[in-house]
């Protein structure tokens, strides 16, 4: 379908890659990777037509049709929203007002004469068209893909301009994903979506009937969507099968072998060398250092690349706080009429690590602005334990950052006691190197700002960290390292991310916000699932029928929180599972284990309270508490049963 032979591209003096060959399928799915700088965008719009080469060719089928997404700065208006969609159907539209006047003609013509048969050929082949791209239902198709990108029904009217720039490039998005063009080339295309919405984009794009490309900096989002890396490495195009995990295998697999035959090239440069050097003046070893030198001559040079170091970057470790970080208790807050959240409960842990989700709007980041004390909520209680700071990271965190001051000397105020080497290497690691270092905050765009804004909070944090979209605007190599430091990290953790391998790797537990379905008018509610968000799915999905509840019982003067359990069919006998499956049992096992004595001295707690009549009103809320526990408690001692068989039955498995 498309084909680049021989080619080779400069940006500046630097080369980009040369003598590269890539054939792309009408079935392509594939993911363009490579180091920041290596040339994937302008690779992409070298496939679309809006770049060249410097030398070699692009051949193109006659006919294709290609769709480009950028990065950013695409801006439309004019129309609505819907209207704007609807005009990748124009030629569509155009062709059924010739089907119905080619009807028409038909219709007074002689079927005898040599021009009907013409408009008849003619008629049957806008009809396939017709029908082919089911021009009846262009509006379903249309509010399909508006619905699935985020756009409540009642936005589908408002006109293109007054929507910011994220939401600009949902509408550009939904356009090419409607045209359904032969190649699709996509340039961070989860940029500007939230998780439910990559969720949803991850499943168009597995049953898309045509080829695309993607650049994308989720790793978990380029795992399911694509079966071909091409990796711009070396100066050069490399082909791995498979999805972004395997080519990380492959490719240490690939410098391995690279590793080793260098080696063994420079084992035989060195012994030729050496012989050469010794018989060089010898008569009698002419032919041979004739033979020699020839040999060494045509000895085609493996070059090793330098790779970029693997960085790492560890918090300093903040003053411990008091076991119980927050208590959440009837917390409600609305603007004006909106309601926002309403009769949250919750607490947290010193330790935890929360990812906060929910769909745009539910009230994830007017959530982190409560805990960290930006706003103050309209009714309830929030109460931070003893010994607690906390720091919060908005998306729009550049905001507060001082535009006069230069990079690495607000860095080096705000943490004088680091070495001005680590506070460098950890600037690297947020793209910002060499001569960037020295520049005013103010000259660096929003997304550089953010950038140095999370880099800063990593040398300094307190004990309690908020982060609001910490993944925005990093590429992998920056969410790595993120990523680890957390890990390491011996404070509380909570926030919202819309990357699903950084949720996976850090998250113990999932918070979600979850709008009202029944009365929209009220505020959100919060539900709390124990895991990361693969278990978060798995939950949602059926996997328990228990959500996560939190009341409060007064008696014991604090909040208490019922966790979702899962009870395992017992009808589905365990036979042989792989070690995967295995492992997880093993930790629910011990989860399960741990969780047991709590739900215990919860009940013990409400029975206790129950002894104490307060008023009829307070009696019955008990009594329901306990009833809740009551069945949590027997269904985690069901649960531990049916695990503690299942593995007990796999470990006589394996001994036969």
């Amino acid at each position: 379908m498309l084909q680049i032979s021989g080619a080779g591209k400069r940006f500046g003096p630097r080369l980009l890659f040369e003598n590269a060959d890539w054939l792309i399928t009408p079935t392509e799915k594939t993911a363009l990777v490579g180091a920041n700088g290596a040339g994937k965008s302008t690779l992409m719009k070298i496939l679309g037509g809006l770049d060249g080469l410097d030398y070699g060719s692009v051949q193109r089928m006659k006919g294709m049709t290609m769709g480009y997404l950028p990065q950013d700065g695409l801006a439309l208006s004019g129309r609505t929203i819907f209207e704007e969609c609807l005009t990748v159907f124009d030629e569509l539209r155009a062709m059924e007002q010739e089907f119905e006047q080619l009807a028409h003609a038909l219709s007074e013509l002689d079927p005898a004469s040599g021009e009907y048969a013409t408009v008849a050929d003619r008629y049957s082949h806008v009809e396939g068209r017709l029908r082919h791209h089911d021009v009846y239902a262009l509006d379903a198709q249309v509010g399909t893909v508006l619905t699935g990108l985020g756009f409540a029904k009642e936005d589908w009217t408002r006109r293109t301009e007054e929507f910011s720039g994220g939401w600009q490039m949902r509408i550009a998005l939904a356009k090419l994903l409607l045209e359904k063009p032969d190649l699709l080339l996509l340039d961070e295309p989860t940029n500007h979506l939230d998780l439910e919405t990559r969720n949803w984009l991850e499943n168009y794009l597995s049953t898309w009937p045509n080829g695309y490309i993607l650049i994308s900096h989720d790793r978990y989002f380029l795992d399911v969507t694509v079966n071909k890396i091409i990796e711009i490495w070396n100066k050069g195009l490399h082909v791995y099968h498979g999805n972004y995990e395997k080519y990380l295998t492959q490719k240490a697999e690939r410098r391995a072998q690279l590793d080793a035959a260098y080696k063994n090239q420079r084992d035989r440069i060195e012994h030729l060398e050496v012989f050469i050097n010794r018989f060089r003046y010898q008569a009698t070893k002419a032919k041979q250092v004739q033979s020699r030198i020839k040999e060494l001559e045509k000895i085609e040079r493996i070059e090793i690349p330098l790779e970029e170091p693997v960085p790492h970057f560890s918090f300093p470790q903040p003053p411990p706080s008091g076991r119980t970080v927050v208590e959440v208790a009837g917390l409600s807050m609305q603007y004006g009429e909106k309601r926002v959240l309403e009769n949250v409960n919750f607490s947290i842990e010193r330790g935890d690590r929360i990812a906060l989700v929910g769909v745009n709007g539910a009230g994830k980041s007017t959530l982190i602005r409560l805990l960290s004390g930006q706003e103050s909520p309209t009714k309830g209680t929030l109460k931070l334990g003893h010994n607690v700071v906390a720091e919060y990271f908005a998306q729009d965190q550049y905001k507060v950052l001082d535009p006069a001051a230069r990079m690495l000397e607000d860095m080096g105020r705000t943490a004088p006691k680091v070495a001005e080497k680590d506070l460098r290497s950890l600037l690297g690691c947020f793209l910002f190197s060499g001569d960037d270092v020295f520049k005013t905050l103010g000259v660096l765009s929003g997304g550089e700002r953010n950038r140095y804004a999370l880099a800063r909070i990593l040398v300094s944090p307190a004990n309690f960290l908020l982060l609001d979209e910490p993944t925005n605007h990093l590429d992998l190599r920056a969410k790595d390292v993120l990523l680890e430091a957390i890990a390491k990290f011996n404070g509380t953790v909570i926030f919202v991310s819309h990357d699903r391998y950084f949720i996976d790797g850090l998250a113990q537990k999932v918070f979600e916000i979850e709008r009202n379905v029944e009365d929209p008018a009220r505020g959100s509610r919060l539900n709390v699932y124990p895991g990361n968000y693969e278990d978060y799915l798995w939950r949602k999905e059926g996997g328990s029928a228990a959500l996560a509840v939190a009341t409060t019982a007064a008696a014991a003067a604090r909040v208490v929180e019922i966790v979702p359990v899962t009870v395992t069919d017992s009808a589905e006998k365990v036979r042989r599972v792989n070690p995967i499956k295995l492992r997880q049992m093993q930790e629910r096992l011990a989860a399960v284990e741990a969780e047991i004595p709590r739900i215990d001295g919860w009940v013990a707690e409400a029975e206790q309270a129950l002894g104490v009549y307060v008023s009829a009103e307070e009696t019955q809320r008990l009594s329901e508490v306990l009833a809740v526990l009551r069945e949590q408690q027997a269904s985690l001692n069901n649960e531990w049963e049916e695990l503690s068989t299942q593995l007990e039955e796999q470990q006589s498995e394996f001994r036969v």
